[in-house]
């Protein structure tokens, strides 16, 4: 006799999964996107260059210049490397550069 699992199947259904973001934007980058914020559905094992090349391709007049110069955080903290995985439900803070200080 056979024994039923109750463990999740990994199948192609696991796989289509998007990962979900938050984009937030401030200062000179709200006014270059038109929003706030905004929610991409990303790839699974998307990065943030990802997420950053799909706010080009969504906003291509005024925001990849912002984006050239920008910083970002990554649930709150700040992303040194562009490679690091975007994990479903984060939030991604879009921070231009700053006057002053």
């Amino acid at each position: 006799m056979g024994s039923v699992s109750s463990r999740p199947v990994a199948g192609p259904q696991a796989e289509q999964h998007a990962t979900t973001v938050l984009v937030r934007y401030f200062a000179a980058a709200r006014a270059a996107s038109g929003t706030e914020e905004e929610v991409l559905q990303l790839p699974p094992g998307a990065c943030v260059r990802d997420a950053v090349d799909e706010l080009r391709r969504q906003h291509p007049a005024e925001l990849p210049r912002i984006l050239d110069a920008a910083s970002y955080l990554l649930d709150g903290i700040a992303v040194r490397d562009l490679a690091r995985q975007v994990p479903d439900g984060a939030e991604l803070d879009i921070l231009p550069p700053f006057a002053g200080g």
